[in-house]
């Protein structure tokens, strides 16, 4: 796993090779079929398949083996930050993803609209996946009828999309390591915020959370769904070293979900605007911008939606339509390919995983293996093997000649 920037941002040179990182989000799956396939070895996909066939294939580990990671940790790995060293809260993450312009003492908050019963049991973690627009309205009451103004603070409420938004607290003396109010199950009591830094600031920090998350259940408790809520990834921004510095590429990053947008963002990459939420319009707009970069991150966010929801047939249409766009990507003619997934979401399990996830490498500089389709049991026989998620951008680099040859 990669623990060190240093040698890469000393081999890293610049030429006019190309590379694509195609993430679709909890790609990886278990099998649910009566002939015992998984979501990605049932789909139809002639276009990866041929992928695989030319290329070179594994799977990825995104934390640690056995380890089930969150999408914001998993795709830090992606971009080769080994997350355990590089911890980095989603509530950062989500406001840097909807373009709010966060300070350095600002505490973020990942907030999730959520459904209680009169006894106070969450019966619902994210209130239905309620509209963006009826967030937006929820957000706005928040953001009127809350406030932490008389302890010197100033909130902002944000919405991100569906039951999503961001709760970002301003002011002086904010820090600490604090949990998250989400039991990550239903039947069960929201939790309070605690502080595990023990330390003056992270008391306070706690207490103002508390305090805010009070008043904004109050608000919420006429509501029909969404009345109720929960905060997960409180943090700051721990100013990352940059992608861009590092590799010495261009970065562009596409993606429909802010918190994606967000990762991407913290570590220097430029969030590309776009229309539409398929995966056509993704690769529209990186026909638009192919000129302008180096490196590309492509994000499909639907097959972990549907995997979480436990729809193993939407999931398995997905993977067939990020198939179809896939000879719209080669004509771009790029070096290097890269299709993976940040983690496993196994519709079976309707949760995110700790199962490896299916990787490839396609491009000029890849040595084709013996695999001739993409799929989970596929992968397991690849010619990459089993390898750390960090590894696979400097990988990339490495085939398209972007790394410099290390001593004399």
């Amino acid at each position: 796993m990669i623990t060190d920037h240093a040698i890469y941002k000393h081999l890293a040179q610049k030429n006019d090779n190309k590379i694509v990182l195609l993430v679709l989000d909890g790609l990886g799956g278990l099998p649910l079929t009566p002939d015992g396939r998984t979501e990605l070895e049932t789909a139809d996909t002639p276009h990866l398949d041929r992928l695989a066939a030319e290329g070179s294939s594994g799977r990825s580990i995104p934390v640690r083996p056995g380890i089930t990671p969150g999408s914001g940790p998993a795709h830090l790995s992606l971009f080769s930050y080994d997350p355990i060293i590089f911890d980095i809260g989603r509530g950062v993450l989500e406001a840097l993803g909807i373009g709010f312009e966060l300070e350095a003492a600002d505490l973020a908050a990942r907030g999730n609209f959520a459904t209680v019963d009169a006894d106070g049991l969450i019966t619902d973690r994210r209130a239905g996946r309620i509209s963006t627009a009826e967030c937006q309205r929820l957000c706005t009451k928040l953001q009127a009828e809350t406030s932490l103004a008389d302890d010197g603070y100033e909130i902002f409420v944000k919405p991100v999309k569906e039951h999503r938004f961001v709760l970002v607290i301003r002011g002086a003396g904010l820090g600490g390591q604090l949990t998250e109010t989400d039991p990550q199950t239903v039947g069960k009591a929201p939790l309070p915020v605690n502080d595990e830094s023990n330390t003056p600031e992270g008391a306070h920090t706690a207490a103002l959370v508390n305090k805010w998350v009070a008043q904004a259940r109050a608000v919420l408790a006429g509501e029909p769904r969404a009345n109720s809520l929960n905060l997960r990834g409180l943090a700051q921004d721990p100013g990352l070293p940059l992608f861009t510095d590092i590799t010495q590429m261009r970065a562009a990053a596409i993606a429909v979900y802010p918190m994606y947008r967000g990762v991407a963002k913290l570590v220097g990459m430029d969030v590309i605007e776009f229309d539409g939420d398929r995966p056509q319009h993704e690769i529209a707009a990186l026909q638009r911008v192919w000129n302008e970069y180096d490196f590309f991150f492509i994000h499909i966010k639907k097959t972990d939606s549907y995997g979480e929801d436990g729809n193993f047939d939407a999931k398995v249409h997905e993977i067939e339509a990020v198939d179809q766009v896939i000879p719209d990507l080669l004509a771009l003619d790029p070096s290097v390919i890269i299709v993976t997934g940040d983690h496993s979401t196994p519709a079976k399990m309707r949760s995110h995983s700790p199962h490896p996830v299916p990787t490839l490498f396609w491009g000029t500089g890849v040595m084709a293996d013996q695999t001739t389709a993409f799929g989970e049991r596929a992968s397991e026989a690849g010619g990459q093997g089993i390898f750390h998620a960090t590894q696979i951008v400097p990988l990339a680099m490495g085939y398209a000649g972007r790394l410099s040859k290390f001593g004399a």
